[in-house]
């Protein structure tokens, strides 16, 4: 199941307050971008992100789950109504996070 724009727009608007929030489509679900890092996606209407050490610790009781099969586990984020949280979570994880790869 692909995911909604709907929920992309408002996964999008959760996160406005963050700035250099982008996102890319792919196959009808969308990979976000958070100052050109790649923080999580949406997967089947889920917000996931990558399991940073700092995620983890934000989210304790977060499942691990596969965006689609045979790719690597996600913590799933359940509390996507708090703003104030999720700005948390993306800035804690940011530093975390490798650098994007130069294009060539």
């Amino acid at each position: 199941m692909a995911s909604s724009e709907q929920y992309l727009a408002f996964v999008l608007d959760q996160l406005s307050s963050l700035g250099d929030i982008s996102y890319q489509k792919m196959m009808g679900e969308y990979i976000i971008y958070y100052q050109g890092k790649i923080v999580g996606g949406i997967y089947d209407n889920r917000f996931l992100v990558k399991p940073t050490k700092s995620a983890k610790e934000l989210m304790p009781d977060a499942p691990l789950e596969l965006p689609y099969e045979g790719a690597k586990e996600m913590l799933m984020v359940d509390n996507i109504d708090d703003r104030v949280f999720l700005n948390e979570l993306l800035n804690a994880m940011i530093d975390e996070l490798p650098a994007p790869k130069k294009r060539r």
